[in-house]
């Protein structure tokens, strides 16, 4: 009988389920995306348990279409948007509250007077997490919903609630609630895992003022983390692969040496280099955090976040009514020669690296008469990729090396010509895969290292293949002046009070 690895990719808009085979290519996939909750300016919610079951049902519909059974699967690996925080009854399994975001801004008052109160909160934070004091990371939701949902505290206490980012959540229920465990880069994004020390730490438990009890076990990416539950899935299946979104792609990408970069354009962008066993203290506005892991000893990567990527094109289409599906946006793009000076900056939600802006906001600046629908689209487009820009210019300054290559993935690199345009901006080589799903595939990898069913990573390197490159055709004086006009629109959007 033949063998696929099955992986779970729970992201921020929709859950999906993949099933590879032994190449590394897609042998069924389905999605399912589900509801966006905004209660108020800044919050953004997901339900738990419609996660779980958009996950389950895109798990048949891939198996459907891969024309295969339970019985086909070797292993399952799960991948999923980091930082986005739940809590849950032990007994019962209900939520105590809805999943706040990675992208929920609420906490953003109360972190600012933890700052105000100590300002060198952050350093401590930082040299202990290689993170910053911010509310994108999952402390502050934990201790917001454990202070705002009533009896959530006192049962916290008592031993009764759990808290996991989605993998865990996912993990629990599809282990019939025996296994409460996570692994080190989910663990490395909640600004209470010693990236060090690899444990929980109990100085930043005290800071949030959070229970150690409701913290599941931490664990290497690849492991042996428990079966399913027979009556799910109808098969016992190993879940042998656990990693936040961001490391899945990396490795997916196989960016596993010192110095390999990519790029995931998502809902968020988010560039990752790897740093080998060297935590890498960032002077310009970067994050320090955890690779996917094979075993216990730590890999390292420097990331910069931007939080809004491939959201300003759904942007675009849903509130502005500018585009009927996402692919119009290239040909929009396309129509016209440049954008006339207009620029872009999403800062929908603030601004994440290397500015860490909370209180930004978006911004088009160079408007005139004759602005165009085509240029105002195009000016979204080519404010994704210079963000992208500026994170990798502080990872450049950072190590004092020049990227000449990028690899990316993630639904908008499919779009040409933001691809284009992010390797003229760049002045660097853009290397897209043939299989851009490498989120997905990162964690298929993990899982099917560890049963067996790839031998190690030179056995999968055999299944790269790169789609297209991309190579700069813009000139350096074009170049510049262009760069110019987007920080003079950044510092516009960070003009408040």
């Amino acid at each position: 009988m033949e063998k696929y690895v099955l992986s779970l990719d729970q992201g921020t808009t929709s859950s999906r389920a993949i099933v590879f085979d032994k190449k590394g290519e897609i042998r069924g996939v389905a999605q399912q995306e589900f509801t966006q909750i905004y209660p108020k300016p800044g919050w953004v919610e997901h339900d738990p348990t419609e996660i779980l079951s958009s996950e389950m049902a895109s798990v048949q519909q891939a198996l459907i279409r891969a024309g295969i059974t339970i019985e086909n699967i070797d292993s399952i690996g799960i991948t999923n948007q980091r930082e986005t925080t739940i809590l849950w009854d032990k007994k019962t399994g209900k939520p105590l509250y809805n999943a706040i975001v990675w992208q929920c801004r609420r906490t953003e008052e109360k972190v600012k007077a933890m700052l105000q109160k100590d300002p060198s909160l952050d350093e401590m934070v930082y040299d202990k997490t290689g993170l910053k004091l911010d509310p994108y990371f999952s402390a502050s939701k934990i201790e917001w919903i454990l202070d705002n949902v009533e009896g959530a505290r006192e049962k916290a206490l008592k031993g009764e609630v759990l808290f996991g980012t989605v993998d865990t959540y996912l993990l629990w229920h599809l282990t019939g609630r025996k296994v409460h465990a996570t692994d080190h880069t989910n663990a490395s994004r909640t600004l209470l895992f010693n990236i060090h020390t690899l444990t929980w730490d109990e100085d930043l438990l005290k800071l949030f003022n959070i229970p150690k009890s409701i913290l599941p076990e931490v664990h290497p990416s690849s492991y042996e983390y428990g079966f399913t539950e027979v009556s799910l899935l109808g098969k016992k299946v190993p879940i042998t692969g656990i990693v936040g979104d961001q490391q899945g792609s990396l490795f997916g990408q196989l960016c596993v040496k010192n110095g390999d970069v990519k790029n995931t354009f998502g809902t968020g962008c988010f560039l990752l280099m790897n740093t080998g066993d060297k935590p890498i203290k960032s002077n310009h506005g970067l994050l320090t955090t955890l690779a996917a892991s094979l075993d216990d000893k730590p890999q390292y990567v420097l990331e910069g976040s931007v939080f809004i990527g491939g959201a300003t094109v759904k942007w675009l289409m849903e509130e502005m009514h500018l585009l009927n599906t996402p692919a119009e946006s290239e040909k929009y793009a396309n129509k016209c020669t440049d954008t006339d000076g207009v620029y872009f900056v999403p800062a929908f939600t603030g601004l994440g690296a290397p500015y860490w802006d909370g209180d930004a906001r978006g911004i088009v600046t160079g408007l005139t008469r004759g602005t165009t629908k085509e240029q105002f689209i195009r000016a979204g487009l080519e404010g994704i990729a210079y963000q992208v820009y500026d994170v990798l210019k502080a990872m450049e300054n950072d190590l004092g090396i020049d990227i000449r290559t990028l690899c990316v993935d993630g639904g908008v690199c499919k779009n040409n010509f933001i691809m284009q345009f992010e390797s003229n901006i760049l002045k660097a080589e853009v290397k897209r895969p043939k299989v851009i799903e490498v989120t997905a595939l990162g964690a298929a990898y993990l899982a099917g290292i560890k049963t067996g069913y790839w031998k190690d990573i030179e056995d999968i390197s055999k299944n790269k293949e790169i789609e297209r490159y991309f190579f700069p055709q813009m000139d350096d004086e074009e170049r510049t002046k262009k760069i110019h006009g987007w920080h003079l629109a950044v510092k516009r959007a960070m003009l408040h009070d």
